[in-house]
C-alpha cells in the first residue's frame, strides 16, 4: 500500500436499491463528497478536505474491489457477500437492505415435499449458496446461473424451481410461484479489505464507533 493510498480512505457504494441508503447514512457521520450521486458520471469521487475516495460500482463487484485492495471499505449485501467468497473483514450489519433466499416453484406443480425436487434443475443467482443448501438436505441438482428475471426460469421451462431473493413476495404471486424453503436472511453489511483494516486500523474503526452510533440513535428514536 503506497503513500497516497494510506492517506486516503476509498469506500465502494453499490449501485441500485443501497447507493441511496448507504450514502445517506455515510453522510450522517460527514463522509461525503460533493456529487456524490448514483448517477454521477465520474467513476471516483474525491472529498480531499476530509480525504475520502468514493467508487460507485456494479453491486456484484463491491466484494472484488474490496478484497484486491482497489476499496478500504464496502457496503455489500449479505447474500452477494456470501455468494461472492470473497477474503474480507465483515464488519457491521448495516440492518437496511432487508430480504431472504428462498426455493420456490409453480404453484400448479408443487410437489409434497422438498426433497421430491432431487435430480431437477433451479435457477438462480446463487448457485454457490443453493448448492451448499441442497447439499445439507442430501439434494443434487443442476443450476443454472442467471443473471436477471430469475422467476422466468420454471415459466419456460428452463428449471423446475428456482433460488432467489425475496423482500414482498409480490413477483411470485405475479408469476404464480410459491415459497417452499427458506434459506437465509440478508441485509447490507459492512466490509473492509484485510490489510486495509490493519493499515488504517484507527479511522476505520471509528467510522464503524460513529456508524453504529448513528444507527443505535435511529432505533431508539
Amino acid at each position: 500500500m503506497n503513500a497516497e493510498n494510506m492517506e486516503y480512505l476509498t469506500i465502494a457504494l453499490p449501485k441500485g436499491k443501497l447507493f441511496k441508503l448507504s450514502s445517506e447514512l455515510f453522510g450522517k457521520i460527514g463522509f461525503t463528497a460533493e456529487g456524490l450521486t448514483e448517477k454521477s458520471r465520474k467513476l471516483v469521487i474525491t472529498n480531499e478536505e476530509k480525504k475520502l475516495r468514493f467508487i460507485i460500482t456494479k453491486t456484484a463487484d463491491v466484494p472484488t474491489y474490496v478484497e484486491y485492495g482497489a476499496a478500504d471499505i464496502g457496503i455489500i449485501g449479505k447474500d452477494v457477500l456470501m455468494e461472492s467468497g470473497k477474503d474480507v473483514y465483515e464488519l457491521l450489519d448495516m440492518g437496511f437492505g432487508k430480504c431472504h433466499l428462498m426455493m420456490a416453484v409453480p404453484k400448479a406443480q408443487k410437489r409434497a415435499k422438498l426433497t421430491d425436487y432431487a435430480h431437477t434443475r433451479v435457477a438462480t443467482k446463487f448457485p454457490h449458496i443453493a448448492e451448499r443448501f441442497f447439499n445439507a438436505q442430501g439434494m443434487q441438482m443442476e443450476y443454472i446461473k442467471l443473471n436477471g428475471s430469475i422467476e422466468l426460469g420454471p415459466i419456460v421451462g428452463l428449471s423446475e424451481s428456482i433460488v432467489d431473493i425475496v423482500e414482498t413476495g409480490t413477483t411470485l404471486k405475479e408469476n404464480d410461484l410459491e415459497e417452499i424453503a427458506y434459506i437465509m436472511d440478508a441485509t447490507a453489511r459492512l466490509i473492509s479489505n484485510r490489510v486495509s483494516f490493519k493499515m488504517k486500523f484507527e479511522r476505520i474503526h471509528g467510522m464503524v464507533k460513529a456508524l453504529r452510533a448513528v444507527m443505535e440513535q435511529e432505533a431508539n428514536a
